[in-house]
C-alpha cells in the first residue's frame, strides 16, 4: 500500500512539475545507496541491543520467570 501510495504522489508531481519529478526518480537511486550503510549500522546496532538484553535477562530465565 506504501508503494502504491508513493506512486500516486510521484504522478502527481509528475503532473504538475515534470522536471522535478524526473529529477525525483534519477536521484532516488544515489540516496538509497546513501542512506544505506546507516541502515546497516542501525541493524548492527539493534542486533547488539537484543544480545545485552539477553544476557540481562538470562538469569531470570534461568531461574524459571516467563513473562
Amino acid at each position: 500500500m506504501k508503494t502504491l501510495i508513493l506512486f500516486v504522489v510521484w504522478c502527481i508531481l509528475f503532473v504538475l512539475a515534470w522536471p522535478l519529478a524526473l529529477l525525483a526518480l534519477i536521484l532516488f537511486p544515489f540516496v538509497w545507496l546513501l542512506l544505506l550503510p546507516f541502515r546497516l549500522i542501525g541493524i548492527a546496532v539493534g542486533g547488539v541491543f537484543a544480545l545485552i538484553k539477553a544476557v540481562l535477562f538470562l538469569p531470570a530465565r534461568i531461574l524459571g520467570h516467563r513473562p
